[in-house]
């Protein structure tokens, strides 16, 4: 039906500077752990205001090693949104804590503090650790206050920031993964998001302890530190030098290391992370103006009061049923002109593994904001005469 590249929902923006960051990386001494691991965490600490930044091999692996070197234990169980990809919860399931499903707002897909409150109420199988608040597609909902909630409970928070690299809250006086209201951050830094690493995520923390904890947990809980050696006549020589080989375990875990190569990439991404943000908001001020059209039978995501987002997802809510259309009808139309949509999420707590785990639960806002998303194309690489295209595209496929 058209001629035009076909518009992905997502895609990585990859530059000429950025294969030849990879080039020379790959033709440097390190393949693996290098010298650009560290370079990289440290430019990443600096660039979201944390004091520690631990990169590893994706968004999952970071959230898994946060509740790990939060001290979560097993058979403890923490708060999740049920509006999230599902390794928010498989995360946490892997490392052996159970799961609490919290509603959403059925307008905006982010879990709020009486959402929390409410799943706190309800419980689940073990005793209640921490909260993940998820900053779905770049929004966050109000940090201060679900900070303020679990302190006074005893809970910690860990941000399931994996959508939100650049978005900032409280006017611009905060930016998400600085962790001024949480102990750590978790980020992913797949091809659809803010910047690319291939795969690769990151925990920031302005904890030294957490810090140290996810650097040795990344690395199948090896430790090469002196002053933890616990085996003293193996790991020291006669006059007390360190044998060089030496490392204990003291704790098991996996290889979740990145390697050079990306974390080249993601140093040439991330220097470009302002300018790779701004076309991002750009395209979704354009969409919204022409959005207006179709309103209110498709609309944004509303606003948030003193959000400025990174904006890693164009989410629309549609009235499918005023249209006299199903959500995949219209999915089909706009592919058929050249556009690709997807829905995220399906409730993470609607999926048989989960379903079969927990006791199934009514959660409205969750089901609500599902039954209506749609994420339209968003990325770096399009231009204003592609949203256009994308508004036209869904202007006809409704019958506009």
């Amino acid at each position: 039906m058209t001629s035009r590249p076909f518009l992905n929902y997502g895609r990585q923006t990859i530059e000429d500077d950025d294969v030849a960051a990879v080039s020379s990386a790959l033709r440097g001494d390190f393949l693996t752990t290098g010298p650009l691991v560290e370079r990289f965490e440290k430019a990443f600490a600096k660039q979201v205001g944390a004091e520690h930044a631990i990169v590893c091999n994706n968004g999952t692996a970071a959230l898994y090693l946060a509740a790990r070197a939060a001290g979560i234990e097993p058979g403890d169980s923490v708060i999740v949104p049920a509006m999230t990809f599902v390794a928010t919860a498989s995360a946490n399931v892997l490392a052996g804590i159970e799961v609490i499903f919290a509603d959403v707002n059925p307008d905006t897909g982010l879990m709020e503090t009486e959402h929390a409150a409410e799943a706190l109420r309800r419980g689940g199988k073990g005793r209640v650790k921490a909260i993940y608040p998820v900053h779905l597609a770049g929004k966050v909902s109000d940090p201060a206050a679900l900070h303020a909630f679990a302190e006074d409970r005893g809970l910690s928070v860990i941000e399931d920031a994996c959508h939100a690299l650049g978005t900032r809250y409280g006017n611009a006086a905060n930016q998400v993964g600085e962790c001024a209201h949480s102990l750590a951050a978790c980020f992913s830094f797949h091809p659809v998001k803010a910047i690319a690493m291939g795969e690769g995520g990151a925990i920031t923390t302005n904890s030294s302890v957490i810090a140290e904890r996810c650097r040795r947990l990344r690395n199948h809980g090896m430790s090469k530190a002196p002053e933890r050696f616990e085996n003293r006549e193996l790991a020291f020589t006669a006059d007390h030098s360190v044998n060089p080989w030496y490392y204990e375990v003291d704790d098991v875990s996996f290889n979740f290391r990145a390697s050079d190569i990306n974390c080249a990439l993601g140093l040439s991404q991330l220097g470009k992370l302002d300018r790779l943000l701004s076309a991002r908001r750009n395209l979704m001020a354009h969409y919204q103006g022409r959005l207006v059209s179709l309103s209110p039978e498709i609309r944004l995501i509303p606003p948030i009061a003193g959000i400025e987002p990174g904006w890693h997802l164009c989410s629309i809510l549609v009235d499918f049923e005023t249209l006299g259309i199903d959500r995949f009808t219209l999915m089909q139309r706009l592919r058929e002109r050249g556009v690709g949509t997807q829905v995220h999420y399906l409730p993470v707590n609607l999926h048989p593994f989960f379903r079969k785990r927990y006791a199934e639960i009514d959660l409205p806002g969750a089901t609500a904001y599902y039954r209506r998303t749609l994420s339209l194309p968003l990325f770096p690489g399009m231009s204003e005469g592609d949203v256009e295209w994308v508004v036209d595209a869904l202007e006809k496929s409704i019958g506009r």
